[in-house]
């Protein structure tokens, strides 16, 4: 049985040239739908590193109880001089408490691709705030000045967006705004940000002495629960604190999940328009091969090797196609930048990353719509009828 089984999937698998037509479009279509598929995955892969690299363990974050984002947020002055004498922050090198008040308004700025405008988050910081950000460099030219006018620029920014180069000037909301630094944090969320100083932020827009989030260096990260259950006690807190990561695990979930959502049901029904290509592929295999399986079966060979060779091909073209949709997108895609709205109704630009696991799902699936699109046509293989040896 074992030698007829090689002897006859060895023999199918010689015969795919002879119907290269119908078999290259087989591969095609399962590449097709394992590209589709890879293209959400990857600009949800990419969308989580650069969300998840922006989060830090030892970093809290406060904002105001029931909040689900920043913009929601409000923490007042006194609130935040309370937060400075909490147990758990980490000291400067002054001796001050490593705390950075924040606030951000929406800005809006004109994409270099498109020529059209999209949100972006303009930060206003407090002393501290780079030093929270571990990975921060400063790529060129300097900080902005307290007090002044001045920005410094995500990458991601000055790269995709137009009139955010170094030393150009800038209209931003009432006011206009000169480019003094491009800062890099990694390729993380804040790459997607403009900083500047949190005085200018709340004049220039008039949001008074008031900010939306709290950020805090803590001693280290298990001391999240101590600055936790301080500001749980202290009633004239109300303040949910989360650490960094957890913050952006939660703020980025909810956009991960709808692109993979959306993927999977478009990539699945593009699979059953796949299976009926390799399905039809195999028939016209099978029909093709009619008198020379009947010639087997005449001269002793079985039903089951027919079957498990008919599955082979089917699987091997699946499998082909599994490897040039993987390649392919990977060739296209991989690093490929991109932007969504994030959970502020601001851009975050981030890269498309295609993962050596989405690939391996790609081509699972691939492999599934083989096996399913051949298994019909295997059992007509093993079935074909002795007298189909003198058909014409």
């Amino acid at each position: 049985m074992f030698k007829q089984t090689t002897a006859v999937t060895l023999l199918n698998l010689r015969s795919i040239p002879q119907r290269w037509g119908m078999s290259l479009a087989t591969v095609l279509s399962i590449a097709l739908v394992v590209g589709v598929l890879l293209g959400f995955m990857a600009m949800a892969s990419g969308f989580r590193a650069t969300v998840d690299g922006a989060g830090s363990d030892d970093v809290a974050i406060m904002l105001r109880g029931g909040a689900m984002a920043e913009m929601n947020s409000n923490v007042s002055r006194d609130e935040v001089r309370l937060l400075e004498a909490a147990p758990g922050i980490a000291a400067g090198a002054q001796g001050d408490p490593l705390i950075s008040s924040e606030l951000y308004v929406v800005a809006d700025a004109l994409r270099r691709t498109t020529g059209t405008r999209s949100n972006l988050a303009l930060r206003g910081l407090g002393l501290h705030g780079p030093e929270l950000r571990p990975q921060f460099s400063l790529v060129e030219g300097r900080m902005f000045e307290p007090g002044a006018a001045e920005l410094v620029v995500g990458a991601s920014v000055q790269r995709e967006f137009e009139g955010f180069s170094l030393g150009e000037t800038v209209r931003l909301g009432p006011n206009e705004w000169t480019v003094v630094g491009i800062f890099s944090t990694g390729g993380s969320v804040f790459d997607s940000e403009i900083w500047t100083d949190l005085g200018v932020v709340q004049n220039l827009y008039q949001r008074g002495s008031g900010v939306q989030t709290v950020r805090a260096r803590l001693t280290s990260p298990d001391d999240i629960e101590v600055l936790r259950e301080h500001v749980g006690n202290e009633p004239r807190l109300n303040l949910e604190v989360l650490t960094e990561r957890d913050y952006f695990a939660r703020s980025a979930g909810g956009t991960v999940t709808l692109i993979e959502w959306a993927g999977w049901p478009l990539a699945i029904l593009m699979a059953i328009g796949a299976l009926a290509g390799a399905w039809n592929a195999m028939y016209a295999s099978v029909d093709a091969r009619t008198r020379e399986l009947a010639t087997l079966r005449a001269i002793g060979f079985g039903g089951f090797p027919a079957f498990i060779a008919a599955m082979v091909e089917a699987i091997v073209l699946a499998f082909l196609g599994g490897l040039v949709g993987a390649g392919a997108t990977w060739l296209l895609f991989d690093g490929v930048s991109a932007s969504t709205l994030g959970s502020g109704f601001t851009q975050i630009v981030f890269a498309f990353a295609v993962t050596p696991g989405a690939a391996v799902q790609g081509v699972i699936l691939a492999v599934i719509v083989g096996v399913l699109g051949g298994f019909v046509p295997a059992i007509r293989a093993a079935r074909i009828p002795l007298l189909a040896v003198h058909a014409d």
